[in-house]
């Protein structure tokens, strides 16, 4: 298993859960010294915090009774607020449409209207970026005001060179005219599909589902080496047959499950033709840089995050870890903020020292006035690399050779958002390992590649409530 993270550690959570000390070696490999990937805790300060915003949500039965099974009772219910900031106001998000309007104030208003009504009459034709397919639904105006600098941050090119999967994927059918219908009708049942308003939350923050799992996968005859990378995956005749290690080591195995970013894994396969490798190397990732900020106070907003839209700063959201859970703060009476800058290795702020960052982003909240001067006490930098999988203009068109030749090598089983270059959350990564692990135990031949954050196929739809999981009715 290459990768601890929610895939890799589900997909040995499954397999030891079945085999336990029936195989020679159940092995899982990370490069950090912890679990988890990028849904992993650590603590700070005395708090427990993630690696930015990490909510679990599902309607998927089967993900919701594993993810339950492995709390153990250790969670609770948070109730979910999440806005945009943008001159120095609040938008709700999901956009409700009055509340848009009345904070960007008459005259704005009215010119996101007359957008959108010019939309209507004279549709745009392209929406294969993401550009097109947002302007679609809510005109030009409102797009550049509410997507536009958001998403150029994020993902460091323009919108209108991103695809419109990640529109498709996260917006889904959200719309100003829903937008609209939804303050007119509210409480009738018409909530959009991926904004939900209240999420299951470990007590010991999001990592800590694979802390369990990796007490579990041990007691059960595994084995989770951390900081133990891996160099490569080697291949004999169309078959998956050892691994290489960063240090030099050699181990044989009957099955490998690879969450290593795609690029890399197939740059270093011995088998693959140059083409393939060609076009393995033009997929790109976006890198994080977390800042972490003490702040000597606790009242500070009452999101658990924002999404910055000031073009002014860099950064682009914002973690507020005092509104997730009391267990997670204790009784510390500061708050600890985590700042997301979003960038590529050739980028400045990428090789920028740990004093630069924080003292950079220091100014640039108290800039936005959400903190004020000499109220941060210190900071914590963490640097992530290959976060976010780009979903440039034309990217299936690249990725789609890769997918066809690793699905030819026998043994292998691409998953997880690095490694099946998906843009997953927690819950589609966890299904890629529940799957992974059903294919190598019963032959069941699910197709991995076809599982992404538009899933919604479901067996059984069921929701995480307090008390457990409750059986839901599904609307498509």
């Amino acid at each position: 298993m290459i990768g601890a993270g929610p895939a890799g550690m589900t997909a040995a959570y499954e397999l030891s859960k079945e085999l336990g000390g029936q195989v020679s070696a159940l092995d899982v490999y990370e490069l950090s010294d912890r679990v988890g990937g990028l849904s992993r805790s650590i603590d700070l300060w005395g708090q427990r915090v993630d690696l930015g915003p990490h909510r679990f949500f599902s309607h998927d039965k089967k993900i919701n009774t594993l993810w339950l099974e492995v709390v153990d009772g250790r969670y609770d219910i948070v109730n979910r607020q999440t806005r945009i900031f943008y001159k120095k106001r609040f938008f709700d998000y999901p956009i409700r449409a009055f509340n848009a309007l009345n904070n960007l104030g008459i005259p704005e208003a009215v010119r996101c209207l007359v957008s959108y009504g010019a939309e209507r009459l004279f549709p745009t034709r392209d929406t294969s970026t993401f550009e097109g397919w947002v302007t679609s639904r809510f005109g030009k105006r409102l797009y550049t005001i509410f997507f536009k600098t958001y998403s150029e941050k994020l993902w460091g090119i323009p919108c209108n060179e991103l695809d419109s999967d990640f529109a498709a994927q996260r917006i889904k059918k959200l719309s100003l005219f829903e937008a609209i219908r939804n303050a007119l009708f509210q409480g009738r049942g018409n909530k959009h599909a991926t904004l939900v308003d209240q999420f299951a939350y470990p007590t010991g923050g999001t990592g800590s589902v694979y802390e369990a799992m990796h007490r579990q996968i041990e007691a059960r005859g595994g084995k989770v080496c951390l900081e133990t990378g891996v160099e490569k995956v080697i291949t004999s005749g169309g078959i998956a047959r050892s691994l290489q290690l960063q240090n030099g080591e050699t181990r044989d195995y009957d099955h490998i499950i690879s969450s290593m970013p795609i690029s890399l894994l197939v740059e270093r396969l011995p088998e693959v033709p140059d083409p393939v490798k060609q076009l393995a190397r033009s997929l790109k990732f976006r890198n994080t840089i977390l800042v972490y900020l003490r702040v000597d106070r606790t009242d500070l907003f009452s999101d658990q995050w924002l999404y910055i839209h000031e073009p002014s700063v860099q950064m682009g959201r914002v973690t507020n870890f005092r509104n997730w859970l009391p267990s997670v703060y204790g009784d510390s009476r500061s708050t600890i903020l985590c700042l997301e800058y979003w960038c590529y290795f050739e980028d400045e702020i990428w090789s920028m020292d740990y004093g630069e960052l924080v003292e950079m982003a220091g100014r640039e909240i108290i800039r936005t006035g959400l903190v004020g001067e000499g109220e941060v006490q210190e900071g914590h930098v963490l640097r992530l690399p290959r976060c976010y999988p780009v979903y440039f203009s034309g990217y299936h068109d690249v990725l789609k050779p890769v997918e066809e030749y690793l699905s030819t090598v026998r043994g292998l089983h691409v998953i997880g958002r690095y490694g099946a270059y998906k843009y997953n959350n927690q819950d589609h990564s966890i299904l890629m390992g529940m799957l992974a692990a059903e294919n190598i135990l019963t032959d069941a031949a699910h197709n991995l590649w076809a599982i992404n954050t538009d899933y919604e196929v479901y067996q059984e739809a069921s929701v995480i409530t307090k008390t457990g999981l409750a059986t839901t009715v599904l609307k498509k």
